[in-house]
């Protein structure tokens, strides 16, 4: 069984779009194969683009700082933070 690993990097926003860039040479390489499909690599890190609608069901933005991670295989994603609902 494979070790889970978590990371803490900021939300990013390059042209118009939300994304995590994740250095492949910080923990990036552990999450390829899980995110296969909704990542690509770019420039030594595995780019992941966030959705509109999939940001505003994880209530996060541009500047947020999230937790990713690979329990069970599986490419998971969270606020560090709750974000308070108006």
């Amino acid at each position: 069984m494979d070790e889970v690993v978590q990371l803490k990097g900021p939300v990013l926003k390059r042209d118009g779009q939300l994304m995590l860039l994740i250095p492949l040479g910080d923990g990036g390489v552990e999450f390829v194969e899980c995110s296969r499909g909704i990542s690509e690599v770019e420039n030594g890190c595995l780019k992941i683009v966030i959705e509109e609608w999939l940001a505003g069901l994880l209530r996060i933005a541009e500047g947020d700082m999230v937790v990713i991670s690979n329990t069970n295989g599986k490419f998971g994603i969270r606020a560090s933070q709750s974000r308070v609902v108006h």
